[in-house]
């Protein structure tokens, strides 16, 4: 195995993924839920961010390719709905419905596109471009999986915080995220809009 790429694509994943960052919006998200719940989506949470990355791993190019999509508009995808997120976070629209989206939200947002988004995609997606024999593709897996490993316990454990917090302290914590979360969709529409623009400005007239 190469253990380079393997120490590259770990940390890399690792950053953009940000274990300790995505617990505030979990536990906002899934604050209220009962224990087993709550493990239950951390769980279906981390198997879709790994199946999404995988499967981008494996096809992103042909996938992209075939629907015609270019990178900044799966980013500003991603960014308009995390934005609708957002707002229902710092309005406390979810509180009276998060027992109907039990499952839901450990889909969107919580699997894609926060854990699974377009800086994991993408990441991996040049990594694979740059192996080119069994132990690179072996290095970028085991890395891959390493770092949904770690994901998985940060969140599986971060109920800990909830017993600390207590329902108060989690709706304060669910504003703080619904902040945090517009902030990362306004970065994912800016850099998508920025992309946009240098290719507009770049292409032939």
């Amino acid at each position: 195995m190469d253990l380079k790429l393997f120490g590259e694509v770990f940390v890399t994943l690792l950053v953009i993924l940000d274990p300790p960052g995505a617990v505030p919006i979990f536990l906002a998200l899934t604050g209220q839920m009962e224990r087993r719940t709550r493990h239950r989506a951390a769980l279906q949470a981390v198997a879709l961010a790994f199946g999404v990355i995988v499967a981008f791993a494996v096809l992103g190019r042909q996938i992209l390719g075939y629907l015609h999509i270019e990178l900044p508009a799966l980013q500003g995808a991603g960014g308009l709905l995390l934005l609708l997120v957002a707002l229902e976070l710092l309005t406390g629209k979810t509180d009276d419905s998060r027992n109907e989206v039990t499952s839901n939200v450990a889909l969107v947002p919580l699997g894609t596109p926060l854990l699974a988004g377009p800086g994991a995609i993408v990441a991996t997606m040049l990594f694979v471009r740059r192996a080119h024999d069994f132990t690179g593709y072996s290095a970028i897996a085991v890395g891959i999986v390493a770092v949904m490993i770690i994901v998985y316990l940060v969140l599986r454990f971060s109920g800990l915080l909830v017993r600390v917090l207590r329902p108060s302290g989690i709706e304060v914590l669910t504003r703080i995220a619904g902040l945090l979360v517009a902030a990362i969709a306004v970065q994912l529409l800016a850099d998508a809009i920025g992309a946009f623009v240098t290719t507009y400005l770049h292409s032939p007239h």
